[in-house]
């Protein structure tokens, strides 16, 4: 296991991120060289994300409610943590966003648009905010992307990032395991490099590209996910959007038990990534807790709140509690056999995997709803 150089000739941070995941000793044997940034969200000289998570009410998921909700949240994020969520160094904030399942349980368009204009509100432009996401065609199909390739890649004003197009990764920031991948990689768009046939694709089937924007362009990001059950990960939340859905080449984790959870608990636990990302803000108009991550509109639920936390392991956790309950009322198995994820990472110190800790800040509404 090879860990990480920092400072290429001109200083800027171009290091390389080598982690060979063949289990969990590979997770264990991680945390030698997984020490969190300073910074990192949710903490101070790189603790774990703290327990707190703080809550919304939602008796109607509109327009205006999202804006009322995201502005009061952020707000008591900065009244308790003193973090400020204003332009910095960089001026730029990423929202990560998830549009996997299908627009049926996609983040929701006015839940983006409240997010951008609480950052307007505190000094970005919408030209600061940018949206990432993997596929071009998901983030078409949620209203995110137009419909036009020859149309403006933007949402609103706000440019928006495919991953999938390969130009928003760096070949110097990968997360490497030997698990092959599921499809043949050459034929991937990647990095805008043709490696068919070439000796120094060896090896390349083993990397998985992170988002270089999120790591280094911006002051922080913002983690916006949607949650179902998964068959082999068990809860697709806020743990895999930030991770498996946020890099390239991943589709060979998804399908298994044994290298999937640590793969997305080491890639969680990479200080460059932890460090710019601050926040987990969900929306639980609907969440599904049997036959994801396709949407299956049967088997959704739904809690009239916004949640928000520093912590996504707690988040995941407490959503998968969530799910157990409407399982079991349904005649279900339980999620728990399943969440080896949410251990792993709460063993890399990325949160924590206790629901029954969670600090709970329950916010009501302002006098009146922010002008935006």
């Amino acid at each position: 296991m090879e860990c990480f150089s920092q400072v290429d000739g001109e200083g800027r941070r171009a290091g390389k991120r080598r982690l060979l995941s063949g289990g969990v000793s590979a997770a264990l044997a991680a945390l030698l060289c997984l020490v969190p940034a300073p910074g990192a969200a949710g903490g101070q000289n790189g603790e774990p994300a703290g327990p707190t998570v703080w809550t919304f009410p939602m008796p109607a998921f509109s327009e205006e409610r999202y804006r009322q909700g995201v502005e009061r949240l952020l707000e008591s994020f900065e009244e308790t943590t003193g973090r400020r969520l204003v332009p910095g160094e960089r001026g730029r904030v990423g929202l990560k966003i998830y549009t996997n399942s299908g627009p049926g349980l996609a983040t929701p368009v006015p839940l983006v648009r409240a997010v951008v204009g609480s950052l307007e509100n505190r000094g970005y432009s919408r030209e600061d905010v940018f949206l990432v996401d993997v596929s071009r065609y998901r983030l078409r199909q949620a209203g995110f992307l137009p419909r036009s390739d020859s149309a403006d890649p933007s949402f609103e004003g706000s440019p928006v990032y495919a991953l999938e197009d390969g130009t928003f990764y760096d070949p110097d920031w990968f997360y490497e395991s030997a698990l092959p991948p599921r499809t043949d990689f050459r034929r991937l768009p990647r990095l805008d490099v043709d490696l068919a046939g070439d000796d120094e694709a060896v090896g390349e089937d083993r990397k998985s590209y992170l988002p270089y924007p999120l790591l280094h362009d911006v002051d922080f990001w913002i983690n916006l996910p949607r949650f179902t059950d998964h068959p082999t990960l068990g809860i697709n939340g806020a743990l895999l959007n930030a991770t498996l859905w946020n890099a390239g080449n991943t589709s060979r984790f998804l399908n298994s038990r044994s290298t999937g959870p640590v793969a997305a608990a080491e890639m969680a636990a990479i200080p460059e990534l932890r460090r710019t990302w601050v926040l987990n803000l969900a929306t639980l108009e609907s969440f599904q807790f049997i036959g994801g991550p396709a949407f299956r509109s049967l088997y959704t639920s739904s809690v009239s709140e916004l949640w928000m936390s520093a912590d996504p392991v707690l988040l995941d956790a407490l959503v998968a509690r969530k799910m157990n309950r409407e399982r079991r009322a349904r005649g279900f198995g339980e999620l728990d056999e399943f969440l080896s994820l949410l251990e792993f990472a709460a063993q890399l110190g990325v949160g924590r995997n206790d629901p029954d800790g969670a600090e709970w800040v329950r916010l009501e509404e302002t006098a009146s709803p922010p002008d935006n």
